[in-house]
């Protein structure tokens, strides 16, 4: 009978070489995402010393060739420390990762909400009625002139100074 190596279930092959190569490219971008970080925020991650010398080395060089090749040494550097060395710079990462998702949906719902203040004059009540303490004839002037640039095509300057007030609105309520 011909039987292949897989044949023998009580024999342990390890990881596929699919797997293996998923996993090291899951360490060269963890590897850029490091090099990535802030100085202040590095020193926070408590890496290892010579992972924290290649990426020194990384930072330092312009080249985009040369660069790709240390980035390639840095994560197989990173290969040969175990995955407890680097769970401090994950968990950095993730926490950034998670706060930049937030303050992305919020500016995300504050333009939609300019846009449609732009679009509708139920908006503006609304907005009134959430934010009593507000300048209404500020915001309607804003609202007329955000409407006339883009109309006219001129610079989008009160479209701004519209997004900048509910910003200020949004971390005044979030202050409170």
């Amino acid at each position: 009978m011909n039987r292949t190596y897989t044949d023998d279930p009580d024999h342990d092959y390890g990881p596929t070489r699919t797997q293996q190569r998923r996993d090291a490219l899951a360490v060269l971008t963890f590897a850029t995402q490091l090099s990535e970080l802030p100085q202040s925020k590095l020193a926070r991650a408590d890496l290892p010393e010579d992972v924290l010398r290649e990426i020194d080395n990384l930072r330092r060089i312009t080249s985009h060739i040369a660069r790709k090749r240390q980035l390639g040494f840095l994560a197989k550097v990173m290969r040969r420390h175990d995955d407890e060395a680097f769970e401090t710079a994950k968990a950095l990462l993730g926490e950034n990762r998670d706060q930049q998702r937030k303050e992305t949906a919020a500016m995300h719902r504050l333009e939609a909400l300019r846009d449609k203040l732009l679009d509708s004059d139920d908006a503006l009540q609304e907005l009134i009625d959430q934010h009593p303490d507000i300048d209404r004839q500020h915001v309607r002037a804003l609202i007329r002139q955000a409407r006339a640039e883009r109309d006219g095509n001129k610079a989008p300057r009160a479209y701004r100074e519209i997004f900048q007030l509910l910003k200020q609105l949004s971390a005044d309520a979030d202050g409170a």
